[in-house]
């Protein structure tokens, strides 16, 4: 008499198992089996209430019948109703001691508060019942799991596959294992398999947009998510997410409508706005872009987000960008942000005083605001270089925030400079680098001078391609030559100062002690490094490699076998080096931890440099940069001239100023034991001894 019910319900046709089942109960009210069918067709329908309703009715009539409770419990959690599940559950448990069901539910329960022990001692209690069933061993592996023992959840969780690998449970689990071991790919297959069981589910299809996300494939994780945030429905975050993966996947024209729909509904949400501005500026529609800020601001003239971008649309200190702060301070009287764009465009034009009154008036509004501040105080450094000190003396007691106390720090020690303080200024820089020395990378070890004869250097065979080595020591300031190269277009190589550097050999400093216990073979070194280039972005062209460090055992690999290879060495005096690298720190983050242990490991490497020079031991160059000053046509000039070829600069390049050539001087004093152990080798590179 329920066979119509029951093939309803296995077809999926919730409107038809509803109309079957109400004919049941119209036939016999009282038949709890029906009420029960009813309650499954409720459920298939989306009625969480009405089958719990259903359920309720069925228990009144069989009110022992523990899969009623049960039953009544899941569609307690269909409702996300926890406590009430909880109650269900225990009931149908107190009616049937050998529920096994209702243990496996209420130990997921205990996990999804996070009562791990109890959903333990309910897994146990489920596995006295069936031992073998996939879903203690899916308990047993989620609590792994929960417990950071990844390997193990997965250890189980695959074996639960084994035996149920359509179990939603099970799937779900081992999706979040394979999560958990960053095998993506095999995570992604676990939760699309059990999203083609649960269709219904949009979260699947999230999580499974992530996992693409993740792998890269972000146009398959948009395809994935493009019929859910192109609801009616869809939320806010998912129209948002949905266009930012089709801008990754290089795909604006589709991602602008989302974003559009997005930021209409919440224009002044700083993650929609950047993705929109990036949509905008893919497609080229600035036109677009105004007339979609223009109406937020007339909705949110309060939204400071909006008219920095608004702002960005206009050409920097042009009319129209002028007319839009105008705007914005009108909105907005006092607001800082409107304040700091009206004194960029007086510092663009050269109205400084105009710019440090406006940062006076910023922190009469805000005081301690670090960005006024910090305007005042650079133009306080210029003029009145001790008044400079005292401010920022006092900025340094106000501040809270420990990395903007170090960097007025950093700014009292140039100012203290300014004022003819060296002894102070010196002290100053010394402390900065001797509280992060644990922070930095150790020197590298120097390897002895010496040593026996070189390798032969070997011809240059015709066709190879030739290979740029640059390289400076701390305080040599070679990062004007990378920054001269780069503007000029050269494909100047710095992955070795970023977060993901090659693993060649001239990037570990344990290659010298291995080259020189013949452990690591020169050719083999020589053949790692090249092997390297191709994933390092190098084509066929020339190669540009700005070098970590360097060691004249090197040489060893380098003359035999990398002979076309032009190592370009930056240099200035010694001592103006170190001073440079206390006040500024060095490309290659050394730990300091005092001037004089510096100065000592600086020696021994420039003594190197000198041996090279004197003995040409391989072609190179020495650019002395103290001949160039802060002057990037000079600096392109010796490039030119070292390595025969016409440079060219853009206009407009500049570079920042640091202390002048020869300030070691003022520093003699203060820094006297540190200048000795570098006057010899300033002699060998041709500086005077005083």
């Amino acid at each position: 008499m329920y066979e119509s019910i029951l093939d309803a319900l296995r077809r999926g046709a919730a409107d038809q198992a509803l109309s079957a089942a109400e004919q049941a109960l119209a036939a016999d009210p009282q038949d709890a089996t029906a009420h029960r069918l009813h309650a499954a067709a409720l459920r298939l329908s989306g009625d969480r209430e009405g089958a719990v309703a259903a359920l309720d009715r069925a228990i009144g009539i069989t009110p022992e019948d523990a899969q009623l409770y049960l039953e009544r419990a899941g569609a307690q959690l269909d409702g996300r109703q926890l406590d009430e599940a909880q109650a269900s559950l225990a009931r149908a448990i107190g009616l049937d001691p050998n529920q096994f069901p209702a243990y496996i539910m209420k130990a997921q329960l205990a996990i999804v508060r996070g009562d791990l022990d109890e959903a333990e001692r309910l897994g146990r209690t489920a596995a006295r019942i069936a031992p073998e069933h996939p879903q203690v061993s899916t308990i047993e592996g989620v609590l792994a799991l929960r417990r950071g023992d990844a390997d193990r959840a997965l250890a189980v969780l695959s074996h639960a596959s084994t035996l149920a690998p359509d179990d939603p449970q099970v799937l779900h689990g081992l999706g979040f294992a394979y999560l958990a071991k960053g095998h993506l790919a095999f995570a992604e297959q676990a939760f699309t398999t059990l999203a083609e069981r649960h269709p219904e589910q949009p979260t699947l299809q999230l999580l499974i947009a992530d996992l693409l996300r993740l792998q890269q494939r972000f146009g398959d994780a948009a395809d994935r998510i493009a019929d859910l945030a192109g609801r009616d429905d869809a939320g806010f975050g998912v129209k948002r997410w949905a266009g930012e993966l089709e801008l990754d996947a290089g795909r604006p024209e589709r991602a602008l409508p989302l974003l559009r729909a997005a930021f209409d509904a919440h224009p002044y949400d700083p993650r929609t706005l950047n993705g929109i501005i990036a949509a905008w500026r893919s497609l080229d529609d600035a036109d677009g872009a105004r007339e979609a800020l223009e109406g937020a601001l007339a909705r949110h003239p309060q939204a400071a987000d909006l008219w920095r971008a608004r702002l960005v649309l206009e050409p920097f200190g042009d009319a129209a960008a002028l007319a839009v702060i105008d705007r914005w301070q009108q909105a907005m009287p006092g607001h800082i942000a409107a304040l700091e764009a009206r004194a960029a465009v007086h510092d663009q034009a050269g109205e400084h005083e105009q710019a440090v009154a406006i940062a006076h008036r910023i922190v009469e509004l805000s005081p301690g605001d670090v960005r006024a501040e910090m305007r005042i105080v650079q133009d306080l450094a210029e003029r009145d270089p001790d008044a400079a000190a005292e401010r920022i003396e006092r900025l340094i007691g106000m501040a809270v925030d420990p990395q903007v106390k170090r960097e007025l720090r950093q700014m009292l020690g140039r100012s203290l400079d300014l004022a003819d303080q060296p002894e102070a200024a010196a002290a100053t820089w010394a402390e900065l680098h001797a509280e992060v020395v644990d922070q930095r990378l150790p020197f590298n070890t120097v390897s002895k001078r010496g040593g026996g004869e070189w390798p032969a250097l070997a011809p240059v065979a015709d066709g190879t391609r030739g290979i740029l080595l640059l390289w400076g020591a701390p305080g040599s300031r070679v990062e004007r030559i990378g920054q001269v190269l780069g503007a000029v277009g050269a494909p100047l190589l710095i992955d070795r100062f970023g977060g993901q550097p090659p693993s060649d050999p001239l990037q570990r400093y344990g290659s010298v002690d291995e080259l020189l216990s013949g452990a690591l073979d020169p050719a083999f070194l020589v053949k790692m490094y090249r092997a390297a280039l191709p994933a390092r972005g190098v084509g066929d062209g020339p190669v540009f490699d700005w070098l970590l460090w360097w060691d004249n055992a090197l040489l060893r690999a380098m003359r035999p076998y990398l002979s076309e290879a032009l190592l370009l060495i930056a240099v200035r005096d010694p001592r103006d080096m170190l001073l440079d690298w206390l006040a500024y720190g060095s490309p290659t983050p050394y730990a300091l931890p005092s001037p004089e242990q510096g100065a000592r490991w600086l020696a021994q490497t420039l003594e190197q440099v000198a041996d090279l020079h004197e003995g040409d031991l391989f072609p190179h160059k020495l650019v002395k940069l103290d001949e160039t000053g802060d002057e990037p046509t000079a600096i392109a000039q010796v490039l030119a001239d070292a390595l025969r070829v016409q440079v060219s600069l853009p206009n407009g390049l500049s570079l920042p100023q640091r202390l002048p050539d020869g300030r070691w001087r003022q520093y003699a004093e203060p820094l006297a034991e540190a200048f000795a152990l570098l006057a010899p080798v300033a002699r060998r590179l041709g500086y005077p001894h005083s």
